[in-house]
């Protein structure tokens, strides 16, 4: 599959966003969508994972509580809504995709073979 991540933006610290991820060459339906960022400087992380039949989800510390992953009604469409925003939120956001990854590899970056380009998420404090 193909994905596109798109929704990131400015917003100040406390605001909210919403990411999208879609996949325009199939669908999610057996697959584990996976979101992780990228800071300046830094490695990638891990923020969260949905495995989109299941509904089942999972979050890293850093965003729980404050970010939900969700499916969308068309089967080629997974967002994550980003909320209490912070600084240290900012970075290059990724989605991701596999349809044999396993539940104790899902915050593995290397465990996703399906990735799209980035969107930039930038908090202003």
């Amino acid at each position: 599959v193909q994905l596109q991540a798109s929704g990131g933006g400015l917003v100040q610290a406390g605001g909210s966003l919403r990411l999208s991820c879609t996949t325009s060459g199939g669908t999610f339906r057996n697959y584990v969508v996976g979101w992780f960022r990228q800071a300046p400087g830094k490695g990638r992380e891990f923020v969260s994972a949905i495995r989109w039949s299941a509904r089942y989800t999972y979050y890293s510390d850093s965003v729980k509580g404050r970010f939900t992953t969700s499916r969308g009604n068309a089967e080629n469409s997974v967002y994550l809504q980003m909320n209490s925003l912070k600084p240290e939120d900012t970075a290059v956001y990724y989605c991701a995709a596999s349809r044999s990854i396993i539940v104790s590899s899902y915050a593995n970056e290397f465990g996703y073979n399906n990735w799209g380009q980035g969107t930039e998420v930038t908090v202003s404090s």
